[in-house]
């Protein structure tokens, strides 16, 4: 169900993409309401699973995770119960930190990010290929990003 929200609520949702760690004092002088007033706007996106949690934006190179892939799926349908089981088997490898149902060429797409080449081989051929319901996987290596952004746009509402 699509949240009801008003100018005021998209202004706080963009600030605190921006940045979750401002203060309540400062958001409220930004959207021109006072403090309490904005602390219940805030309480009322997260008790409504608007805000779904705060995160801390990390520079992945940094810790030394330089490669990253997606990699396109193609599941082996003819398994009972072929999806739920495939999505229960990535579950439980942290490389992946995103996976799509797509259309197209594959039936999944995979976000993937590895100390370096030789630890995505050993994923790739070790854990993913070794997934009973895989019957193709097609990497695409990323050479460097060009944009990554964590806001949503808003200017529909």
């Amino acid at each position: 169900m699509e949240a009801k929200l008003d100018k005021t609520d998209l202004k706080i949702l963009e600030l605190l993409q921006r940045n979750s760690k401002v203060t309540n004092l400062d958001l409220s002088k930004k959207i021109g309401l006072s403090p309490a007033p904005t602390l219940e706007r805030v309480k009322k996106l997260e008790s409504t699973g608007v805000i779904k949690s705060y995160h801390a934006r990390i520079d992945q190179r940094k810790l030394g995770l330089n490669v990253n892939t997606f990699v396109l799926v193609s599941l082996d349908w003819k398994r009972a119960k072929t999806h739920e089981s495939f999505i229960e088997k990535i579950e439980g490898i942290e490389e992946i930190s995103e996976c799509y149902i797509i259309t197209g060429e594959a039936d999944f797409i995979l976000k993937i990010t590895c100390k370096d080449l030789q630890a995505y081989e050993e994923l790739l051929f070790k854990k993913l290929s070794q997934i009973e319901e895989v019957e193709r996987l097609k990497t695409l290596m990323t050479l460097s990003t060009s944009k990554k952004s964590e806001i949503l746009p808003f200017k529909y509402q």
